[in-house]
C-alpha cells in the first residue's frame, strides 16, 4: 500500500484536529494493522506557531515519530491562527494570512521539518466551503501559489494538492457559486498542485461521473493532472435524497445565529447553542423519523445500526473500485477513528454527520476496537495490496463487474446496484461467468466464503448488493 508502491493506494484520514483538542496519539500501527500505509493528518499554523517565532514541534513530532518504513503523509496545513490570520481562530474556518512572509517562514519551517516523511502537503480543505475557508477565492488561489513555491523550494520531491472539491461543488449545477469558486481558483493557481482532490459522500453510483467532472472542470482551464479520492465514505446523509427536506430544516434552525465559532475555547465554552437546539428537537422525536435517518442517530434501534453498518462495509469496497475504474489510484477512507478517546456528544452537528464513519473507536483510551467497516477495509486492502489497475467490464447481466489487475493474478468483484437501505432484502441474481480454471475462491464483504465451483468453463454466481470478491 504503500512505501514504494506505483500502483493503487488505500489510505485513511486521521481526522481535521490532531493534537487540537487533546495529546496527539498513537495511530499509526492501528492503520498498519488495517493494512493502510498512508495516513491523512491535518495541522494547524497556531499549533506549530502559537506566538510569532515561536515554534511548537510537539504534534508534529508525535506524528513523525510513529512513522515506520514504508509509511507516509499527507498533511493538509490549515491556515488558521489567533495571531498570524485574518479570522482569530486556533482551529477553523482558515482565512488569509495577515503577513505573507510570515505564513512563508512558517510554511517553510515545517516542511523541512518534516522533509521527507510527508508525500503530499495541502493547503486547507474544501475552500468553497465557507466553514473551512473565510475568503474568497481569489484569496485562496493567491495563497495556493504562496503554498505551492514555498513547499516545491522546501521539498521538491513533495506533491501539493489542491484543496478538496467536496459536495457542494460536485453535487451543484453548472454556474453555481461553489463551481465558480473553483473555476477561478484553477484559473489564477494551475500552476499551484500536483493531483487534484475530491471528495466522495453521495450515492455511490455518482463517482464515475464526479470522476469525469473534476477533469472536465480542469480541462476547462486546460489543466490536466491526476484526480485524487482525499475523503469518502458511506452511508451518509447526501445519499439519502429523501431525507433532504428534514435536514434542510435542521442545518436552517442550526444556523440561524451564523456560523458558529470553532475556536478551540469558544467550542469548550458553547452551551445551547441553536445547533444543539436543533439536533435536541431532531431526538425528541426519533422514533417518528423514517429509519433511513434513525441509523445515523446515537442509540437508534440496533437492527437499524447493523444494517447501517452492513452498507458501510458494502461501501468500503464499491466506493473505491467504481473510482479506481475511473482512474484514480489514491483513495483515503474518512475516517480512522474519534481524536478524544470516548466523546461522543448525539447534539453535536458534526458529529451527526460523520462520526460513524470512524472504522476504529476507543476501549477505554486504548484506540483498539475495530468497527464492521475497518474488518471490509483490512480484508480488502489484502486483496488489493499488489493491485495496479481496475477496469469495469461491459456486461448485459445486470450488475457491476469489475476486474482488478494484480501480479498474484486478478480478482474480479460483483454486485448488484439496487437502493442502499432496502436493497439487501432483494434476492440474488444468477449469473455465468466465464472462468478459466478449475477452482474459484470467493468471498463476500463480510468475509464470509461461498460456496462455487467451476464447470464447462463458467462460474455459477448469485449475485447481490453485497459485493462478492472472486479469485482463482
Amino acid at each position: 500500500m504503500g512505501g514504494g508502491n506505483t500502483g493503487i493506494q488505500l489510505g485513511i484520514v486521521r481526522g481535521i484536529s490532531y493534537g487540537v483538542f487533546g495529546a496527539p496519539g498513537i495511530f499509526m500501527p492501528q492503520m498498519r494493522d488495517l493494512g493502510s500505509r498512508l495516513a491523512r493528518v491535518y495541522l494547524t499554523w497556531n499549533q506549530i506557531e502559537p506566538q510569532p517565532g515561536s515554534y511548537d514541534w510537539s504534534a508534529v513530532d508525535a506524528l513523525l515519530g510513529q512513522l515506520g518504513p514504508g509509511d507516509r503523509l499527507w498533511i493538509t496545513v490549515v491556515t488558521a491562527s489567533r495571531w498570524a490570520t485574518r479570522q482569530a481562530t486556533d482551529f477553523l474556518p482558515a482565512s488569509m494570512p495577515r503577513d505573507v512572509a510570515a505564513y512563508q517562514l512558517f510554511l517553510g519551517a515545517l516542511v523541512s521539518h518534516c522533509r521527507g516523511a510527508v508525500a503530499y502537503w495541502q493547503c486547507n480543505n474544501e475552500p468553497s466551503n465557507a466553514g473551512l475557508w473565510s475568503g474568497s477565492a481569489a484569496d485562496y488561489a493567491d495563497l495556493a501559489t504562496v503554498f505551492a513555491r514555498t513547499v516545491r523550494n522546501a521539498d521538491p520531491d513533495a506533491q501539493i494538492v489542491l484543496g478538496g472539491c467536496g459536495f457542494d461543488v460536485l453535487g451543484s449545477n453548472a454556474g453555481s457559486e461553489q463551481r465558480v469558486f473553483f473555476d477561478e481558483v484553477l484559473a489564477r493557481a494551475g500552476d499551484a498542485f500536483d493531483v487534484f482532490d475530491v471528495h466522495l459522500y453521495d450515492a455511490p453510483q455518482r463517482i464515475p461521473a464526479h470522476i469525469e467532472d473534476a477533469r472536465a472542470m480542469m480541462r476547462l482551464r486546460g489543466i490536466d493532472r491526476p484526480v485524487v479520492v482525499g475523503e469518502y465514505g458511506g452511508p451518509t446523509l447526501l445519499g439519502f435524497p429523501e431525507l433532504d427536506s428534514v435536514m434542510q430544516s435542521v442545518m436552517m434552525e442550526a444556523l440561524a445565529d451564523g456560523e458558529p465559532s470553532l475556536d478551540s475555547a469558544d467550542l469548550a465554552a458553547q452551551g445551547e447553542t441553536p445547533d444543539r437546539r436543533a439536533m435536541r428537537a431532531l431526538y425528541g422525536k426519533m422514533a417518528e423519523l423514517p429509519p433511513t435517518l434513525q441509523m445515523f442517530m446515537q442509540g437508534c434501534p440496533p437492527a437499524l445500526e447493523a444494517r447501517r453498518h452492513r452498507i458501510a462495509c458494502r461501501e468500503i469496497v464499491t466506493r473505491n473500485l467504481l473510482a479506481m475504474a475511473g482512474g484514480v489510484t489514491l483513495t483515503l477512507a474518512w475516517n480512522l477513528a474519534p481524536e478524544v478517546p470516548n466523546y461522543r456528544d448525539p447534539f453535536n452537528l458534526m458529529g451527526f454527520i460523520s462520526d460513524k464513519l470512524a472504522l476504529l473507536s476507543y476501549q477505554h483510551d486504548e484506540l483498539s476496537r475495530r468497527e464492521p467497516a475497518a474488518e471490509t477495509f483490512a480484508r480488502f486492502a489484502a486483496l488489493m495490496s499488489d493491485a495496479t489497475a481496475v477496469r469495469r467490464v461491459d456486461t448485459d447481466l445486470g450488475i457491476v463487474a469489475m476486474e482488478v489487475t494484480r501480479e498474484r493474478g486478478p480478482l474480479f468483484v460483483f454486485w448488484a446496484e439496487a437502493d442502499p437501505f432496502t436493497g439487501e432484502d432483494e434476492p440474488p441474481k444468477l449469473i455465468e461467468w466465464p472462468w478459466a480454471t478449475d477452482t474459484a475462491h470467493v468471498c463476500d464483504v463480510f468475509g464470509i466464503s461461498r460456496d462455487a465451483r467451476p464447470a464447462s468453463g463458467h462460474l455459477s454466481l448469485g449475485v447481490s448488493v453485497t459485493p462478492l470478491l472472486v479469485s482463482a
